[in-house]
């Protein structure tokens, strides 16, 4: 876990979530961009600083973010850190990301976690499948603490639904859990519901599309949460950072988790 200069909090038993694919910076605005911008995906720009710092201004308002396809440091960034780079933008205490899937030095695709509150624990799972992987993070200790697991899952359903098998076995002795992240695929799957039957994890009550981000049409980014947790409100960013709206939502716990440096 690595740290920026730390912020003044005050502990509250309500906590707001952030999830976003980030795209590595790239913002697209339609499906013809995937081709005619194609060069954005392998090479940096001022573009892609830009809009990291526009999601960066929003940050303050929440508590945890959770950062899928962020770039760990390659020459489609510039070789910057863009977790690292967010937190500090931002002026957010705590951050760490989980690298994978490296391609020689053109990219190297990482999730993020950034909080205003300090982690008792970040634990690092590579998932079934070709590069992909969870952090587990814990704040706080004992039957108090709360587990967030930050995923992003494969385009393949036999893949997730493997995936998904793996983070509901870390979940099994968590009883405050949140899973979020850009998960690839629609609430009623067959992998989503084999996960809701072997996990305390629970449907919210309608999904909320996020992709594409100009038109969102799918439900693909979730934050779930188990029934200790009451998920009090969801909604979307009205700004597209990537093809993904970022999800946002407010939780409310059974206790406040003990941490060192809690909420504002």
């Amino acid at each position: 876990m690595n740290r920026a200069p730390s912020v003044p909090a005050a502990a509250e038993h309500r906590l707001r979530l952030l999830s976003c694919n980030i795209l590595a910076g790239a913002s697209v605005q339609r499906y013809s961009e995937y081709v005619t911008r194609s060069l954005n995906a392998v090479l940096p720009g001022r573009s892609k600083i830009d809009n990291l710092d526009r999601l960066a201004a929003l940050l303050p308002e929440f508590d945890v973010i959770g950062l899928q396809e962020a770039d760990a440091g390659s020459l489609r960034s510039g070789f910057l850190n863009q977790t690292r780079y967010l937190a500090e933008t931002a002026g957010m205490p705590y951050w760490s990301h989980q690298p994978n899937r490296p391609v020689a030095k053109l990219s190297h695709t990482a999730n993020g976690l950034i909080s205003r509150i300090e982690p008792s624990a970040v634990i690092d799972y590579p998932l079934p499948g070709h590069g992909r992987g969870a952090l587990l993070v814990r704040f706080g200790e004992g039957e108090d603490a709360l587990a967030v697991v930050i995923a992003h899952l494969s385009l393949r359903a036999p893949t997730r639904a493997r995936q998904l098998g793996f983070i509901a076995e870390i979940l099994q002795d968590h009883p405050h859990v949140v899973l979020m992240g850009d998960l690839n695929t629609e609430l009623g799957s067959a992998e989503m519901r084999q996960l809701f039957a072997r996990t305390r994890l629970q449907p919210p009550v309608q999904p909320t599309p996020t992709f594409p981000s100009w038109k969102p049409k799918r439900a693909l980014d979730h934050i779930l949460v188990s029934p200790s947790v009451a998920l009090e409100k969801v909604w979307t960013l009205p700004q597209a950072f990537s093809d993904h709206l970022a999800l946002a939502a407010e939780i409310r716990l059974p206790a406040a988790p003990p941490a060192r440096g809690d909420r504002r």
